[in-house]
């Protein structure tokens, strides 16, 4: 690379020196070059450009802005139907009228013309075509950065014409938008006007119709009502109330005719009258003095007579007074009787009216409603005649002036720094370009033939790679190409049958650590280790992961299933959580279902259920709940998308859970699941001494990253002392080691320091 290097800056530097060598053609052609451009400077004629500004899309005075219009408000779209509608020709040829308009046209064309006729110039005064193609290639209409403005502007030698021409074009257009807008408002009041009128016509023809009905059908309205509505409301609540007095009347008659057996006197109407009243006292009081004077004198005694006699009066007007209460009584339910019975009469007689008013009172509120509906109608169209009269009276077009051309004082071209900057830039490329050229041809003619006897010379380049490659490898032998010695790779080493033990506990297998394999950054990478994958994914993985399936494949052979001759039941259960318990009894369950083994998969962790949300299964249904109704367990089995994989989960229990797994056994629990070839139970560890009875394996779950080794040992004594037949351990989550292969070598490291 170094020497790559080198070459490029001698090769800059040798045309630099060529350029040198031949700098009489470059000073010769790049003068020439720049004098032509200071004699086009001078010789191309002048030209000025004139610019005149005008702004769209602003919203018009006295008109109400709506969702189009705002909409249309900066929108590119309209900004290039604008640009097209200014460079038209329908407004080219517009701009003939204007005055002083084809005389500056005609004037810059004789100018212009150095040689020929005037005909063709004096042509454009009758020719719309040959003056539309004189100046449409002048105009240059274009929008100003982002914004609504556009700039309308003309090139012409002479500065009048240019500022003529261009304020010509503005004011035709800004005339156009504003006799658009007019003309199709006017047209638009117009029709709104005509729209008003047949209104007009029309409502006043059905208020007529409308009285006249009402005169025909004798429909009267009353202060709130039509009359026969109000008559039949009157006439109603006279017979509520009649009825309500014939009411009160009855029970006042029947009260005092069920009181006749045990005495008028107590009746409540009765007491009620004053007469009464006073009768009963006066009664009272010779009753008082009658039983007084009967304890002194003797029953014949003028006295004791007296008051007997006016004792008889007392009560047989007492009698007569309630008998004309009674009869009172009988009169007043006979009047409201008969009172009664004539409102009835009325009410049937205004129901009937009043029936007939109503169809006549809906016909005339459909007519009124039209009528209304019309009146509205004539409102609105009213209110919107006279806002576009209104905007027709002050329009001055949605587009805006912002400014008309000035009178060009400098030329536009050519610019003087910039055209001889141009000019500088060519004739050093031109220079350039011929020294170089005039180099080669002299080297060309200078470069004696070579006889062909005679070896060619050798050139500097031949001569410096040369220097510059590296010397030969005496020690290598000599041969075309380095023989590649054959490295023979060690076989894998056999599998052991009997793996290290821990606690006097065979370790079956060793699960490698599943990662995803999908691309990700330096920094996910790094955290992959720290952030835990979900069952699923994890299941996912391992299912795709061969070093991970070879490991299940082994410890299915550690176990003894594929050899076994009766269904095997087998407990993984782990020290803490998060050793992997669950995941590695899911895949151990899978792997043997893809193998053929008819699997159940049993799930007696209670504090952390998690089989129905990874296998997508029912959330209620388990052993729990058959153990609560008392219903056979394989009702609760499960069936799974794997052929030979049922799942037994724990399921929900409508009481509480409590300390269940003290209560049982799993031998107990498992009764009747023979059919299978492998039960796997995922369990914690309870107190109870015969848990893992008649559980041939208890696979103890570890990570490979715990420092202590206490909690294992704890754990595999108690798998013992719950009485599981045989006790394993599966370290979880361990690191794939990397086998480095050893690469061929070419030659040895002497030989390539030798060689630079």
């Amino acid at each position: 690379m170094r020497q790559a290097a080198l070459n490029e800056a001698l090769s800059g530097f040798d045309a630099v020196a060529r350029i040198w060598r031949r700098r009489g053609v470059f000073a010769l052609v790049a003068g020439a070059v720049l004098a032509l451009a200071v004699v086009a400077l001078v010789v191309l004629p002048v030209r000025y450009l004139a610019t005149a500004s005008v702004i769209i899309a602003e919203q018009e005075p006295g008109a109400n802005t709506s969702a189009a219009w705002a909409q249309k408000v900066g929108d590119p779209a309209d900004m290039e139907s604008q640009l097209l509608v200014i460079r038209s020709p329908r407004l080219l040829r517009q701009i003939m009228s204007s005055p002083g308009v084809v005389d500056a046209v005609v004037g810059e064309c004789q100018r212009g013309r150095l040689l020929g006729s005037a005909e063709a110039c004096q042509r454009l005064k009758t020719d719309v075509g040959a003056f539309i193609d004189h100046v449409d290639g002048r105009f240059s209409v274009a929008s100003a950065g982002r914004s609504r403005v556009i700039n309308i502007s003309y090139q012409s030698s002479s500065p009048e014409v240019a500022q003529t021409l261009a304020n010509a074009l503005t004011q035709t257009f800004l005339e156009d938008q504003r006799t658009e807008g007019a003309n199709s408002r006017e047209v638009a009041s117009s029709w709104l006007w005509q729209e008003l009128k047949q209104l007009d016509q029309q409502l006043r023809e059905a208020d007529d119709k409308i009285q006249k009905f009402r005169r025909t059908k004798g429909l009267m309205r009353g202060a709130n009502a039509p009359i026969s509505s109000e008559r039949l409301t009157s006439i109603g609540q006279q017979l509520s109330q009649a009825e309500a007095a014939r009411a009160d009347a009855a029970a006042r008659l029947q009260e005092i005719k069920s009181e006749q057996e045990r005495g008028p006197t107590d009746a409540p109407s009765v007491l009620q009258s004053r007469t009464i009243a006073d009768l009963k006292q006066q009664l009272t009081t010779v009753s008082a003095q009658l039983a007084s004077a009967a304890g002194v004198l003797g029953p014949k005694h003028p006295s004791i007579l007296a008051l007997t006699r006016e004792q008889a009066i007392i009560q047989q007007r007492l009698v007569d007074e309630m008998q004309s209460i009674a009869a009172s009584a009988q009169k007043t339910f006979d009047a409201n009787t008969a009172l009664v019975n004539a409102l009835k009469k009325q009410m049937d007689t205004a129901k009937a009216e009043a029936g007939s008013a109503t169809l006549d009172e809906a016909s005339i509120e459909s007519m009124v409603r039209d009528t209304e509906i019309k009146r509205q109608q004539y409102a609105e169209l009213y209110k919107k005649a006279s806002e576009l009269e209104t905007d027709r009276r002050v329009l001055r077009g949605s587009t805006r002036l912002v400014s008309l051309a000035e009178l060009p004082s400098k030329p536009f071209f050519p610019k003087k720094i910039p055209f001889l900057a141009a000019g500088l830039t060519l004739a050093v490329i031109f220079g350039v370009a011929a020294a170089l050229l005039a180099d080669q041809f002299a080297r060309l003619r200078t470069t004696p033939k070579s006889a062909p006897d005679m070896p060619k010379p050798v050139s500097s380049e031949v001569v410096a790679s040369v220097d510059a490659a590296p010397p030969s490898v005496p020690d290598l032998p000599e041969q075309a190409e380095p023989s590649i010695v054959p490295i023979e790779m060690p076989s894998p080493p056999e599998r052991k049958s009997h793996l290290p033990s821990v606690a006097d506990v065979s370790i079956l297998a060793c699960l490698p650590r599943l990662k995803t394999l999908r691309q990700m950054s330096a920094l996910g990478a790094i955290l992959q280790g720290y952030q835990p994958l979900a069952i699923p994914q994890v299941l996912r993985l391992a299912s795709e992961d061969g070093e991970f399936q070879q490991t299940l494949h082994d410890l299915v052979h550690e176990l003894g299933v594929d050899q076994a001759t009766r269904p095997q039941r087998i407990a993984v259960t782990s020290p803490e959580s998060g050793d992997g318990k669950t995941t590695t009894v899911c895949a151990l369950a899978e792997h043997l279902a893809a193998a053929g083994s008819r699997v159940l998969l049993v799930e007696c962790d209670l504090a952390h259920p998690i089989f129905a949300q990874v296998m997508a299964l029912p959330p209620h249904r388990g052993w729990l709940r058959a153990l609560e109704h008392g219903t056979p367990l394989r009702d609760d089995v499960l069936n799974t998308e794997h052929a030979h994989l049922d799942v037994l989960p724990a399921g929900a229990a409508t009481g509480p859970v409590g300390d269940i797994l003290e209560a049982i056994n799993l031998d107990a629990l498992l009764a009747g699941l023979d059919d299978y070839d492998v039960i796997l139970i995922d369990t914690p560890l309870p107190a109870r001494n015969d848990f893992l009875a008649g559980i041939d394996w208890a696979v103890v779950c570890v990570r490979s990253d715990r420092s202590l080794i206490e909690p294992a040992v704890t754990t595999v004594n108690r798998s013992r002392a719950l009485g599981a037949g045989d006790v394993g351990i599966v370290v979880t989550m361990t690191e794939s080691e990397r086998h480095v292969m050893p690469q061929p070598q070419v030659a040895s490291a002497a030989a390539y320091a030798e060689a630079g």
